[in-house]
């Protein structure tokens, strides 16, 4: 019988380990269901990086941090990203990266990395997924396609 921390350990291997054959600038990429169970069982801290606009207007995932990668709706990049993170985290915590796709957080995921932090993972799909063919997300995957836990103001 495997405990919540061993599957844990096997998501956070597993993920460092394709990180490495695919050369990724992080420590690597979780899909949004890893990433629901690495922060429900407390081995994993959610980041969402979205802007406070994104936050209010579609949602978020109740207990995460947020820090925002970039802000406003032009998504202006925040210069103190890094040292934000810096001041709420240790650079060996783990942490999961969320945005609205999955893009702008394995950016953050890289910056991250260059600036220290050892585990830092993207949460694929991000919060609302990508656009189909409708032009419209929330409807080819991401943290609210697949159901898990979410609320909005």
């Amino acid at each position: 019988m495997s405990t919540p921390q061993k599957n844990a350990l096997e998501i956070l291997n597993n993920a460092r380990a394709q990180a490495q054959e695919q050369d990724f600038p992080y420590a690597g990429s979780v899909t949004p269901a890893q990433a629901w169970q690495l922060f429900n069982s407390g081995e994993a801290t959610l980041v969402d990086i979205r802007s406070n606009e994104e936050l209010h207007f579609v949602g978020r995932v109740p207990g995460s941090a947020h820090i925002a990668w970039a802000t406003g709706t032009s998504l202006t990049r925040n210069p103190r990203f890094a040292r934000e993170v810096a001041n709420k985290f240790d650079k060996s915590d783990n942490l999961l990266l969320l945005c609205r796709s999955g893009k702008r957080s394995a950016l953050a995921a890289e910056a991250l990395t260059h600036a220290g932090f050892i585990n830092v993972f993207n949460v694929l799909e991000g919060f609302e997924g990508e656009i189909n063919e409708h032009k419209q997300r929330g409807f080819t995957g991401g943290w609210q396609f697949h159901q898990l836990p979410w609320e909005q103001d």
